[in-house]
């Protein structure tokens, strides 16, 4: 049995859910089992895709976001890539049953991977007319004559240039799906798995227009449908990849993560500055990113890289080459430091009700070199601020340009599969979850390393013939589609 993952980057279920125009979703949701979808901590890009495709926690990957620590040392930051993840997807699963693949997009995923099949980079990509990106290579110049240059993200998408903005995604998008059709209809596959980055770049343009609950939202705007536009858009593109698939096909559409308002943003190398815990040879005379300042190591017992969530980090002896932390007070010291960040309290004083997580507490592995602490500023509405020499703790200026969203710790799924004996609603999915089920609705056996379990398991799987049939899917569609006044 195939496998289709058509990835939205970001999907927010409220939004996915909430929107009757998206009358292709619609038809998924009727025909098959859908719900939220519990991503990871922390719920980024990378690494939540990966840790859906291998079932694996980010601690049990080594990967805890964009950039991670190489050593213990103090400046050597990694960016993550494709050899960053070494655990098995549900690709290499299906390579080993002498199936074949084809991955687009899926992060991280430069320099592409070698699958069994056919893979096209991620939004890492430099530049996808000066490298390589696809595997086999040869596929790169069929991509070049369907679309000429092939886009996989668009460039500086932080901007306030809204309408160049707004035109790029859509021009990316377009250029996207045109190959994901020709992948679907024109070469062998028995997983397919595409991720649209263009909604996550949405969200972070335009959430700001859209969600009247934003701090800076602006009724009448003129790009307050943006985002709904998109979504729709994206219907329309998942309606024609499906009018593609046999009835035999398992379709799975699923985000990695959700989207939610940012209220502003916590400096917390500026806080930890104010508690003595961070000492500068030299205060900056204007806001300074991190890896620019001259920090006083000898005095210094923990610091931060910003980001959507925090990644504090100790100065431990031992560890660390000017560690001032003892190690045999490690633990009380990280406990006194997750109640102090959990005690920082909003601009009017109110708690913050920040999330502070001990990596140990928090995964079954943790590899490479962890955060001594993960803190959801609010609960992902403050993301960290990483830069010193701002007047306030509490800004609402972002340091790495405008955005109007963070991430939140619930995306969405719907499950569409011939034999999936769950319908309707379903309540407590996690991302983990996901390969293990597709495995098992496929018939595959689930490797013990997964960490997720299956939402189907024990139960019994239906045949094709139980299901609704062609005449009783068809009436379902055209009942839904009658009701919104489309027939």
């Amino acid at each position: 049995m195939k496998i289709c993952v058509l990835g939205l980057d970001c999907a927010a279920p409220e939004v996915i859910f909430g929107d009757e125009r998206l009358v292709n979703i619609r038809r998924l949701m009727d025909l098959g089992v859908y719900g939220r979808l519990q991503s990871v901590i922390p719920p980024l890009t990378i690494p939540a895709w990966m840790c859906m495709c291998t079932s694996q926690d980010p601690g049990s990957l080594g990967v805890y976001g964009f950039r991670n620590r190489s050593d213990h040392s103090y400046d050597k930051l990694g960016f993550a890539n494709s050899a960053s993840i070494k655990a098995l997807a549900i690709w290499d699963q299906l390579a080993r049953e002498g199936k074949k693949s084809i991955v687009v997009g899926v992060p991280p995923n430069y320099p592409p991977r070698r699958i069994n099949g056919i893979s096209i980079g991620c939004f890492l990509t430099p530049d996808t007319v000066n490298n390589d990106f696809t595997h086999p290579p040869a596929i790169k110049a069929k991509l070049t004559e369907l679309v000429g240059e092939y886009p996989v993200d668009v460039k500086n998408f932080r901007t306030d240039r809204k309408d160049w903005l707004k035109e790029e995604i859509f021009k990316m998008s377009r250029k996207q799906w045109r190959v994901v059709r020709w992948l679907l209809s024109e070469q062998e596959w028995d997983y397919f798995h595409f991720v649209d980055i263009g909604l996550d770049r949405m969200h972070h343009g335009f959430w700001n227009y859209f969600d009247e609950q934003h701090v800076h939202f602006e009724p009448g705007n003129p790009y307050q449908n943006a985002i709904p536009d998109y979504y729709l858009w994206l219907d329309e593109q998942i309606g024609d990849a499906l009018e593609l698939l046999d009835s035999e096909t398992i379709v799975l559409v699923v985000s990695d993560h959700g989207a939610q308002r940012l209220d502003g943003g916590v400096a917390i190398n500026q806080w930890l500055i104010e508690q003595g815990l961070l000492v500068l040879k030299q205060d900056p005379s204007a806001p300074t990113p991190f890896e620019k300042l001259e920090v006083d190591w000898s005095k210094t017992k923990v610091w931060s890289e910003g980001g959507y969530y925090a990644r504090v980090f100790f100065n431990v002896q031992g560890r660390e080459p000017q560690g001032v932390i003892p190690a045999a007070d490690y633990e009380a010291f990280q406990t006194e430091m997750k109640s102090r960040l959990e005690a920082l309290p909003d601009p009017k004083g109110q708690p913050l009700n920040s999330l502070v997580f001990k990596p140990k507490e928090l995964y079954q592995n943790v590899r490479g070199v962890a955060p001594d602490l993960i803190v959801h500023f609010g609960g992902l509405y403050w993301r960290s601020i990483g830069s010193v020499g701002h007047a306030q703790i509490h800004i609402q200026e972002n340091d790495t340009g405008p955005d109007g969203c963070n991430h939140a710790q619930y995306g969405m799924f719907i499950l569409a599969a011939p034999n999936c004996p769950l319908t309707g609603e379903y309540e407590g999915a996690r991302l983990l979850d996901i390969a293990p089920t597709l495995l098992d609705l496929a018939g595959y056996e689930i490797p013990e390393t997964m960490q997720g379990k299956s939402l189907v398991a024990g139960m019994e799987k239906k045949t094709p013939s139980s299901g609704p049939d062609q005449g009783e899917a068809e009436k379902i569609i055209h009942d839904r589609l009658a009701g919104l006044g489309y027939v």
